[in-house]
């Protein structure tokens, strides 16, 4: 399968060296191309510097035949309409999305985005980490 990761953040890179190593083709982007040092040395996908809310750039990266496009930025608005565009204009059947802001996650979701927040999951984890005494009725988020 062919991934486009958006984002050579720790997370992006991880991601990316991930699907690398199980044989997926991988092109990771950002905009600061300082960022695809954080790549392991055996990366076997491709970098391109840009910015992923950019069409032609997408292009570029190959996005009208991808299989999947995460967008795991710092800014959830980029993450957000890289999504919306890759989803929407590109067609890409694939999405997933990085969003800190809870609020923002679960809006996101319920317009198709399939939204992962990193904020609602370490606090998950921290509070069972502590042990069922300290768990809520509510269960995680």
């Amino acid at each position: 399968m062919f991934v486009i990761v958006m984002g050579c953040g720790r997370v992006g890179a991880r991601v990316a060296a991930q699907l690398s190593r199980s044989g997926h083709e991988v092109t990771v982007l950002d905009i600061n191309p300082d960022a695809f040092a954080r790549l392991d040395t055996d990366f076997a996908g491709t970098t391109l510097a840009g910015n992923g809310i950019d069409t032609d750039t997408l292009r570029r990266a190959g996005i009208e035949r991808a299989d999947a496009f995460i967008a795991c930025t710092q800014g959830d608005n980029r993450n957000i309409m890289a999504s919306q565009i890759s989803q929407h204009l590109f067609g890409v059947s694939k999405v997933v999305t990085r969003i800190y802001d809870p609020l923002r996650k679960d809006t996101f979701q319920a317009l198709g985005l399939e939204a992962i927040s990193p904020t609602v999951i370490a606090a998950d984890h921290l509070i069972r980490a502590l042990g069922p005494e300290f768990a809520s009725d509510e269960g995680p988020a």
